[in-house]
């Protein structure tokens, strides 16, 4: 799969399923500073499409980003920033319920882990979520290359017990180095758009 066209939509307060949100829909979840928005710029190919910080907690809303116009990739709020308040806390968590509850277009989510540290109790509380509700989901290890490949494997070990998937499911991520990129385009278009990764006659992705 080849990303060329992406483009921002809308953020949303409270989610619902009315156009523009009309299309497959691949989300990105994470706790905040786990590096949502870069992995985001980097699978599109574009710098500025998607907002960054060195600040925790920037996304509050739910930004819907239209690719190659066939889907919106979803970014939800990160979760667990100890420094914003209950109620915003619970306004964030309300807003992520009402999308997974609501969201009939949901067809993957991409489960965003720190490789660096081990899963909190608020990453178990997502995996739970998604295993119960039978949300198909990829676990991510970002800012892969901030660990030497010799060590990745002690650093994985937490992550597989806590999200209960084996080493070669979680699919290692830079956004420094691009370094899962193309493993995580092909996740994208295998969760998408079945019928075409198997090889049928269906027709195209459309990239322009």
């Amino acid at each position: 799969m080849e990303i060329r066209s992406a483009e921002f939509v809308t953020s949303l307060a409270n989610y619902s399923e009315v156009p523009p949100v009309t299309l497959p829909q691949l989300a990105v979840v994470g706790r905040s500073n786990v590096g949502k928005s870069s992995l985001i710029n980097v699978l599109c190919n574009r710098k500025k499409l998607c907002k960054t910080s060195s600040t925790p907690g920037k996304t509050r809303l739910i930004n819907l980003f239209l690719i190659n116009e066939e889907f919106h990739l979803v970014d939800l709020p990160g979760y667990g920033f100890a420094k914003v308040n209950k109620a915003e806390k619970k306004s964030w968590g309300e807003r992520m319920e009402v999308y997974f509850s609501n969201s009939t277009l949901l067809k993957h989510v991409l489960l965003l882990m720190d490789i660096r540290h081990e899963p909190t109790a608020d990453d178990v509380v997502m995996m739970n979520y998604l295993r119960q509700t039978g949300v198909p989901f990829t676990v991510v290890a970002t800012k892969a290359d901030q660990v030497k490949r010799g060590s990745r494997g002690k650093m994985l070990a937490p992550i597989c017990r806590s999200m209960v998937v084996q080493p070669w499911e979680i699919v290692p991520f830079s956004s420094q180095t691009g370094e899962g990129r193309e493993a995580l385009l092909t996740k994208i278009e295998t969760a998408l758009f079945p019928s075409l990764s198997a090889g049928e006659d269906c027709g195209t992705i459309k990239t322009n």
